[in-house]
């Protein structure tokens, strides 16, 4: 089981990816806010535990399974934090709740939330 500080830099890793251009370990350091080594220390974790590829620049790909958990969790937080803004919470406030929330509820209590949501959705 990943834990969630795994998790979170999956999702960076994805996030980062999908705005284009390669991700390196000093782009995850600047968008977390971590430290060159923590973040190093970190990469080398998902490497071992199969998550992630690093070619011979240092480039990092996320594999199928870093892929599939990063987009779970990304998922869960934009989900969360329409469902938190929809309710009135300032969106930094809802971004930064759902970000805590993310990676601890449940399959079972995301799921109902989402289709709790999709009804408010449709009126």
């Amino acid at each position: 089981m990943l834990q969630e500080s795994g998790e979170m830099y999956l999702e960076t890793i994805l996030i980062l990816s999908q705005k284009g251009g390669p991700v390196r370990s000093v782009d995850i350091a600047e968008h977390m806010g971590f430290s060159k080594p923590s973040v190093s220390r970190a990469m080398g974790l998902l490497r071992a535990g199969n998550y992630i590829v690093m070619d011979e620049d240092n480039l990092i790909t996320l594999t199928p399974a870093g892929r599939a958990i990063a987009e779970k969790i990304y998922g869960r937080h934009t989900a969360l934090t329409a469902l938190f803004t929809s309710l009135g919470v300032d969106p930094e406030v809802a971004a930064a709740d759902a970000c805590k929330i993310e990676h601890d509820i449940s399959d079972e209590t995301f799921e109902a939330v989402r289709r709790f949501a999709a009804r408010l959705e449709d009126g």
